[in-house]
């Protein structure tokens, strides 16, 4: 699968190389009360989801992730 900005939450939790790969950068992915809200999110965009403030993602940070997500096979 190749992915992109418009790859979705869900496509990127339910792939556990993928999912490494967010937690890496999102480490706060792993608290409980965050796990609980991730089910709402998991059709929006990566893009999306880092439109929101509480998801604390810059733009850099963000390209980032995709690129790592990119090199996985």
């Amino acid at each position: 699968m190749a992915y992109t900005l418009d790859t979705t939450l869900g496509e990127v939790l339910d792939n556990p190389a993928a999912k490494a790969v967010l937690v890496k950068f999102v480490p706060q992915l792993e608290e409980p009360q965050i796990k609980a809200m991730l089910g709402m999110a998991r059709g929006m965009s990566l893009k999306q989801v880092a439109g929101f403030p509480q998801a604390k993602l810059s733009p850099e940070t963000l390209q980032q992730i995709v690129a790592e997500l990119t090199k996985l096979k």
